[in-house]
């Protein structure tokens, strides 16, 4: 098959792409050229910017036709509609990353299905956008311009990522960890999460894409989770990374998420937007339609991704960002104050009890 990978270099598109090298496509990459690539050679690259919508339009109108195109950067509507104008009548079949954000939060009921309503907070402007996107998409899907597929991945990790924590994606939480340094947790850690492997996401895609293009036509205007199935807490992830490092149990700062927010509304955001709420998915349709297997047990792929941390040299040194220090320091001031303040309530219920027991 001859497939073209809008991306391709990122986390989940170079293991999309070596499973189609290794199954013997065409594959064609379309990119800024800008990220060393982590694959074997084979692919051939388009270099371009796809926010030049002319220039990205006319390139692919010269690129040719395809019988996949598998669009793993589009974030935006305009980044939609100009797919669609690139592509209508031209290709056999459009594979669409989106995300399990897209959905109402909190969702009214768990698993979270993909029928469930999605109406993202626009002040959520990833699941916004992304949900804007899968909107134009569809609608092209209805209209005949092509089909589409659309794959909705949850918090995806593995050898050439970051794994995503509280304050967003730096690697000094892992130093802070290794060091015994307490470290920040959004909440009560209690929010349930699932991460999923990116060597079980991948192949989700690649099935998409099909040897046989025939076998997936039931997929062709549907959309799929491809998501962890390890439910677990925030405290549970960070205890399970120290035990993937071989690190003390780590010391958990629980702040509530609501105060992080407006300390911090930057690093925050995604806490106040995603991380706070339960985010636990159904995978029974992508089982059923794209063969997806959860495979990769959640610490021994830790264990890997943190070996490739290592020999990467990419976990930092947390000393050389002070935040989360001046952060937790900050939140010690603030409890010891409020306990100061409230010491004569305390005292009245002491005196309270003392009579109820007399």
């Amino acid at each position: 098959m001859r497939i073209l990978i809008i991306g391709g270099t990122g986390l989940i598109s170079t293991a999309i792409t070596r499973l189609l090298v290794e199954r013997g496509d065409d594959v064609t990459l379309y990119n800024r050229g800008r990220r060393e690539a982590r694959f074997p050679a084979g692919p051939k690259t388009i270099v371009g910017d796809r926010r030049d919508f002319p220039v990205f339009e006319s390139q692919m109108h010269e690129a040719g036709m395809f019988d996949c195109v598998i669009d793993m950067i589009c974030f935006e509507p305009e980044e939609a509609r100009s797919l669609i104008r690139a592509f209508a009548g031209r290709i056999g079949h459009l594979i669409f990353c989106s995300t399990v954000d897209v959905y109402t939060k909190p969702a009214a009921r768990y698993p979270i299905r993909e029928d469930e309503p999605r109406r993202p907070d626009p002040a959520f402007s990833y699941a916004f956008q992304k949900a804007g996107c899968e909107e134009l998409l569809l609608s092209a899907n209805d209209e005949g311009r092509f089909p589409v597929t659309i794959i909705r991945p949850a918090a995806t990790y593995g050898e050439g990522g970051n794994p995503v924590h509280t304050l967003g994606w730096s690697t000094t939480y892992l130093d802070r960890i290794r060091k015994g340094r307490p470290i920040i947790v959004h909440g009560d850690g209690n929010t349930l999460w699932s991460w999923c492997h990116v060597d079980d996401v991948a192949p989700a895609f690649a099935n998409a894409s099909g040897a046989d293009a025939s076998v997936y036509r039931g997929a062709f205007g549907r959309s799929y989770h491809v998501t962890g199935e390890e439910w677990m807490t925030w405290n549970r992830y960070y205890q399970g990374m120290a035990e993937a490092m071989g690190a003390p149990e780590p010391v958990l700062v629980h702040i509530p998420t609501d105060l992080l927010a407006k300390a911090l509304p930057q690093q925050a955001h995604w806490c106040l937007v995603n991380f706070q709420f339960n985010n636990i998915y159904d995978n029974a349709a992508a089982r059923a339609d794209l063969g997806f297997r959860y495979t990769v047990p959640w610490l021994d792929g830790a264990r890997r991704t943190i070996r490739w941390l290592d020999q990467s040299g990419a976990i930092e040194d947390c000393d050389s960002d002070p935040l989360v220090e001046r952060v937790i320091q900050a939140w010690e001031r603030f409890g010891a104050g409020m306990i100061e303040d409230l010491a004569d309530l305390r005292e009245v219920a002491s005196r309270g009890r003392k009579v109820q027991d007399a």
